[in-house]
């Protein structure tokens, strides 16, 4: 089954799949927000720290499984997500917000 994701959407997950931390930042808007383990990260730069942090130190690579209709959420993708970290793998809801073509928020959830 083939999943069709918006491209900021896309260019995340394959740049997540790659624990490529600057591909990872570059779809996000510069004054986007992330919501992630009941923190929030707003800009670039909390942004990138949150991304070397969550990901990169746990590589955590988030498989998508689904794309969820929502009307609180402009794409949410249901992903698995595998990596070095407590209980892996699990799966988790991403929220993304989308604006002129960047990721404007992302809210990360079980």
């Amino acid at each position: 089954m083939t999943i069709t994701l918006p491209k900021p959407v896309a260019d995340y997950m394959e740049a997540s799949a790659r624990l490529d931390a600057e591909a990872i930042l570059a779809p996000f808007a510069p004054d986007a927000e992330v919501f992630d383990e009941n923190r929030t990260h707003r800009g670039r730069e909390e942004i990138k720290a949150w991304i070397l942090s969550a990901a990169i130190d746990a590589k955590a690579v988030p498989l998508p499984r689904a794309v969820v209709d929502a009307e609180d959420s402009d794409c949410r993708v249901r992903a698995e997500v595998a990596g070095d970290f407590p209980g892996t793998p699990i799966m988790l809801t991403f929220d993304f917000g989308l604006r002129d073509e960047r990721i404007q928020s992302l809210r990360i959830t079980p």
